[in-house]
């Protein structure tokens, strides 16, 4: 899957949030007010900031962050609270309503893919909910946020480590290596803690002191 393809990012952006959502039918109250992965936002406000992302255009936010004066918590915060329903299902359902949406930010499309796929596990793996995404979906995500610091920190999180992954072609880095699927390399870049267990080698000991010092960011 070629970065450089917005149509072919763009499709594979439908389908995860397509599968999302289809994942959130019928969670309970309970459900939807867990914690995800994100720390910062349960289950529900996560929903809510991923059909901001996906409703936002440029200009909008940029008087959107104008607004915050550059809070990008604050501003984040505003646009979850705009797109959140009074109920669960609401929130789903506004959630559905921009699932073929091409409308974001500027920026590279595939960190929008990675948007859905990373604040997506986020949301599955406190609730015990397992999806893989294609292959080519999670290798596309794992060479961007590897690639720079964008709306994660992935290449400082990655620096000095040699990264292959086991379930596809994606490799990246020199040094000690890492290895495991690429999704749980993706969501390690990405900040989180709780998918170290899903990797081997002798540099996750360097990885794991490094997220213990760095909390995982949320897209502007």
């Amino acid at each position: 899957m070629p970065v450089a393809d917005p149509r072919t990012v763009y499709a594979a952006t439908h389908v995860e949030r397509a599968a999302l959502a289809d994942d959130l039918a019928g969670l309970t109250d309970a459900q939807w007010a867990t914690t995800s992965l994100s720390d910062r936002w349960t289950v529900e406000e996560t929903v809510a900031h991923l059909t901001a992302a996906a409703s936002i255009g440029p200009w909008r936010w940029v008087r959107s962050v104008l607004g915050a004066r550059f809070d990008f918590d604050r501003h984040n915060d505003r646009r979850l609270a705009e797109h959140r329903g009074t109920t669960p299902a609401e929130t789903l359902a506004r959630f559905r309503a921009v699932q073929d949406s091409t409308t974001s930010t500027w920026g590279p499309k595939a960190a929008w893919l990675g948007e859905v796929v990373i604040h997506g596990e986020d949301i599955r793996r406190p609730l015990g909910i397992v999806r893989t995404p294609p292959v080519e979906t999670t290798t596309t995500v794992a060479e961007f946020v590897a690639s720079r610091d964008f709306t994660v920190a992935g290449k400082t999180v990655s620096e000095g480590l040699r990264l292959e992954a086991t379930d596809g072609p994606f490799a990246a880095g020199d040094g000690p290596l890492v290895t495991g699927p690429t999704l749980a390399l993706v969501m390690v870049m990405a900040g989180r803690a709780a998918h170290l267990d899903d990797l081997d080698g002798p540099g996750v000991a360097a990885l794991r002191s490094r997220l213990a010092r760095t909390p995982p960011r949320e897209a502007p």
